[in-house]
């Protein structure tokens, strides 16, 4: 019998399955912010903080004391941000209920600047992780990874570490217990 089809759309969620290898992804939460079944899905893990100041990366970027993300493994040369500011920044589209992605970057220059935006606004990415039109299908129906929906607290409320056990502890049950699958770190030989 084959399994059904998951669907998955923008503003879903990704939860790594808790044994995934992949060190990339490896108790990710993954943010789809554009997701096109005949075209592939973009998203950013929301949960794997770098420890490089924004400022390091932005030559002549307005001073923000903001957390730095990446965001996957797909052009690592590019910068993205996700924020709450909302309409406000022109070119946002919105991902889901509270959360946008992108806008005009010489705008966001001008309300950091003006301190209409500020650290608690926004989340800054370098890379992002990206699936070709099927390839994301294919890995939900091998058990890669649990879809799940996005809250904005996630993003502006939650310490970023202990995203991947919250949303899977939203999840339910059965899930919380995943959660608390200890991270083994051992290596195979």
């Amino acid at each position: 019998m084959e399994k059904s089809k998951v669907e998955i759309t923008t503003g879903n969620i990704l939860l790594s399955e808790p044994f995934m290898v992949d060190g990339n992804f490896k108790r990710s939460m993954v943010l789809l912010c554009d997701h096109h079944s005949e075209e592939g899905t973009l998203g950013f893990i929301l949960n794997k903080e770098l420890d490089i100041p924004l400022n390091d990366l932005i030559a002549d970027f307005p001073q923000i004391d903001c957390n730095v993300f990446f965001g996957g493994p797909v052009a690592t040369d590019t910068i993205h941000y996700i924020h709450n500011i909302g309409k406000r920044l022109e070119g946002s589209v919105e991902v889901c209920e509270g959360v946008w992605w992108g806008g005009d970057f010489e705008q966001l220059q001008m309300m950091i600047l003006s301190k209409e935006v500020t650290s608690d606004d926004i989340r800054f990415f370098v890379g992002y992780s990206g699936w070709e039109a099927g390839q994301l299908q294919g890995e939900l129906k091998l058990g890669s990874w649990v879809v799940s929906d996005m809250y904005k607290e996630y993003l502006f409320g939650e310490e970023a570490h202990m995203l991947w056990e919250t949303g899977m502890t939203d999840k339910g049950e059965t899930f919380s217990i995943l959660s608390q699958v200890p991270d083994g770190k051992a290596q195979w030989s």
